[in-house]
This record gives C-alpha cells, sequence and structure tokens, in this order.
C-alpha cells in the first residue's frame, strides 16, 4: 500500500457550507453548517448566502480537518465545487480552495456538483454497496431531475431530464400552498406516513417516456387546493395528511414510470438514486419494493451524503486525484454546469 491520500473537499453551491477530509475512499470527517436565515423568506436569498459562507468556511474547514485527526500539512489535494449553483455562493469556496491550494502548493481539483451526487455512491462504508458500472442513476434535487446512464466514473450519458422545473421545486412550492414552513420536501414526507396515497388524484404530465415535467402539476395542485378552499375554508388543516400522501405518491409514480422506461431502453437494471430529494422516504420504499418486484438491484446512499455536502465532493476529487486531473489556478466557478461537462 502507498502513502494514503487525504482529500479536503469543500462545497459552498448553495446554502450549505460543508467541508469533509477524506482518506482514500473513507470519510473521517463530513461538516456541514445549514444557513437557518432563509427560512423566514420561504427560499435561499443568494445576496444572504453568500455572506454566510464567507463567515462560516473557516471554522468549518478547520473543523473537519480537526475531526479527521490530521494537519492541514497531510492533505494530497483540495477539491471544491466548481458548479452548478448560486454563483456568489460558489466564488466563496472556489477562491478559498485557491488560495489553500496555493498556501500549501498541492494539487487543486475542480468539481461538477452534479457528478458529485452520483458518485458519491463510491464513498467507502460498511452499511452501503457499490454499485458496479453501467449503471443508472436518477439525480433528484431542488434543482435537477435527470436519468444519468453512467458507464465509467467520469462517462455520463443522459437520458432524459425535466423540461420545466426540479421534483425538488414541486415538494418545495406544494408545501408552501399548503402553508408548511421551507424547506417544504421533508415536511410532505412527515405528514404523507399519516395520510392515504390516493385519497385525491392529481394528472399526471403526459412527457416524453424519458423526461420529467412538473409546472403542470405544480398548477393542478395549486387549482386543486384554491378551489377545495372556496368550498370549505379548513380543507387543508382538516386533509392535510391525506393531501401531503397524495402529492407525495404522484410525484413518486411519476419517477418510478421513468425508472422503468429507463430500464427497458437501456436494459440496465443497476439502479441508483442520489441528489436531495433521495433523502424522502416513499422514493426509497418503492426503490427496495422495485428490486422484488422487478428484479433490480437498488442502491440507495446514506442520509448524510444525499443532500449538498463536501463528502461527495471529497470522493470524486479523490477519483480525479488517481488520474492525475487536477485544475488550473486560473479555473473559475460556473453557475450552469451540466452533469457531463
Amino acid at each position: 500500500m502507498g502513502k494514503p491520500v487525504y482529500i479536503l473537499g469543500i462545497e459552498s453551491s448553495c446554502d450549505d457550507t460543508s467541508a469533509s477530509v477524506i482518506c482514500n475512499a473513507k470519510v473521517l470527517s463530513n461538516i456541514v453548517a445549514n444557513q437557518e436565515i432563509h427560512s423566514k423568506y420561504g427560499g435561499v436569498v443568494p445576496e444572504l448566502a453568500s455572506r454566510a459562507h464567507q463567515q462560516n468556511i473557516v471554522p468549518v474547514i478547520h473543523q473537519a480537518i480537526e475531526k479527521a485527526n490530521i494537519s492541514k500539512e497531510d492533505l494530497s489535494a483540495v477539491a471544491f465545487t466548481r458548479g452548478p449553483g448560486l454563483m456568489g455562493s460558489l466564488l466563496v469556496g472556489t477562491s478559498f480552495a485557491k488560495s489553500l491550494a496555493l498556501g500549501l502548493q498541492i494539487p487543486l481539483i475542480d468539481v461538477n456538483h452534479m457528478q458529485a451526487h452520483i458518485l458519491s455512491h463510491f464513498i467507502e462504508e460498511s452499511s452501503t454497496k457499490i454499485p458496479p458500472f453501467p449503471f443508472i442513476c436518477l439525480t433528484i434535487s431542488g434543482g435537477h431531475t435527470q436519468i444519468v446512464k453512467i458507464t465509467n466514473h467520469f462517462e455520463m450519458e443522459v437520458l432524459g431530464e425535466t423540461i420545466d422545473d426540479a421534483v425538488g421545486e414541486a415538494f418545495d412550492k406544494s408545501a408552501k400552498i399548503l402553508g408548511l414552513p421551507y424547506p417544504g420536501g421533508p415536511m410532505i414526507d412527515k405528514y404523507a406516513k399519516l395520510g392515504n396515497p390516493k385519497a385525491f388524484k392529481f394528472t399526471k404530465p403526459k412527457v416524453g417516456d424519458l423526461d420529467f415535467s412538473f409546472s403542470g402539476l405544480k398548477t393542478g395542485i395549486l387549482y386543486f387546493i384554491e378551489k377545495n378552499q372556496r368550498i370549505n375554508s379548513n380543507f387543508i388543516k382538516e386533509n392535510l395528511h391525506d393531501i401531503c400522501a397524495s402529492i407525495q405518491h404522484t410525484i413518486v409514480e411519476i419517477l418510478m414510470d421513468k425508472l422503468k422506461n429507463a430500464v427497458k431502453y437501456s436494459g440496465i437494471k443497476q439502479i441508483a438514486i442520489a441528489g436531495g430529494v433521495s433523502a424522502n422516504s416513499e422514493i426509497r420504499n418503492r426503490l427496495h419494493l422495485a428490486e422484488k418486484q422487478f428484479g433490480w438491484t437498488t442502491y440507495i446512499p446514506k442520509f448524510e451524503y444525499t443532500t449538498d455536502n463536501a463528502a461527495m465532493i471529497a470522493i470524486t476529487g479523490y477519483l480525479k486525484y488517481l488520474k492525475n486531473e487536477y485544475a488550473d489556478v486560473s479555473v473559475t466557478a460556473k453557475a450552469r454546469l451540466k452533469v457531463t461537462q
């Protein structure tokens, strides 16, 4: 065995400041500082997010290195999120990573946030299994909904994606319509457990076999709530659990329909999920069931690796480090970046 490789990962694409240290493919620390400030605005405020990153980044990185029980001189490379994300937030992580790598005279590695969500499956954990190539990954978050075919670590092909809104946004907007606090997705999941998923029926959008559309569904939910509120002003209060269960059931059905099509189209039965919405309990249940129903093998990440976190940045950095794929110090943050870039 050669010298251990220690990678520091820095993630600052949206409103969470995170730093992680991994040794080879094992996580030694994964520190996340959440920004509470956005909840009162009902969504992320970019200007406030970048300011909070500036306050959090030094203590978070310090904590990650300390918890990993190493010194910064032990680091082999610094990996950071280049994009996609909020420009102001990305710039904080990018400039810090550059100066740290320069100061320590170690390689700098730029990471695509969307690839990192997928590659979080390669973190070595005793509780989870690593998918073999090729596999299909359903990437579901507040900003993305995609079905991606993964041929090797960095060879990815988008088979289908949303033509309008992301699935996480559909959850959050539905929650907002119901008067639930931000972020609303986890609240819908919580209340759905107590309701009847067949209580109310919502129309599934008609789009291509592998593509998604959620804007029509959001509008349908809004009109449904408004109509029933006019008849009974306590409609939401009296039916909250059933409404949440029905919304969640519809969204998960859409995701499962498309996955079934992707399996049929590609012949690949190794199915992984990634991104913030993969923390949803219903999608996890349905994937477990699919193993029995359709003979799929499913790969579900640990909760802490589903939302934005630096461990996924560090593991991607490690995989790039093994290939000597380093970034130049002139590298710039990119707010828009495709998973294949």
